[in-house]
């Protein structure tokens, strides 16, 4: 990414108006075509779920913006817990870069800034769940800095 677009290049807290493209970003790729639901009309549980965390205090939905256009999306959740001295994690989710804008540095700065958030928020680590299926994701993790040091389970209800 150029000096020039990555000054362009802004992180907010998404809003409802931003769902459409959200959603949109969620579903575009392999797994997420799948998964979700961008019929004619937006599915109300989409709604349903943004207001549910747009009203938690430990939850962060985030776009990341260019020229006015949402680029780029994910859900950072900031976790207390008992264990390691009553430390703070947070969860990163839900990471989505714009097929047309992958390769030029949008989620590495979006990473950057999902890191410090959680510096800010006094978080002792931040941790992320990937699909054994997306050995492109592990690797730009693993390039992040992040190691694979849990196995994951998941069980759908």
């Amino acid at each position: 990414m150029t000096d020039e677009s990555m000054a362009a290049l802004a992180f907010r807290r998404a809003r409802r108006d931003d769902l459409e493209a959200i959603v949109g970003l969620l579903a575009n790729d392999p797994l997420g075509s799948t998964r979700e639901d961008i019929g004619p009309a937006m599915n109300p549980r989409y709604g349903e779920a943004f207001a549910a965390i747009d009203r938690d205090p430990n939850q962060l939905l985030v776009v990341a913006e260019s020229a006015g256009a949402v680029i780029g999306c994910l859900q950072l959740s900031f976790i207390p817990g008992l264990s390691r001295l009553g430390m703070w994690r947070g969860q990163i989710e839900g990471v989505r870069v714009a097929g047309d804008r992958r390769g030029e540095g949008v989620g590495r700065a979006l990473f950057a800034w999902a890191i410090d958030a959680c510096r800010r928020r006094g978080c002792g680590l931040v941790q992320l769940t990937t699909d054994k299926s997306r050995p492109d994701a592990h690797r730009f993790y693993e390039a992040l800095g992040f190691r694979a040091s849990h196995e994951g389970y998941k069980l759908p209800l």
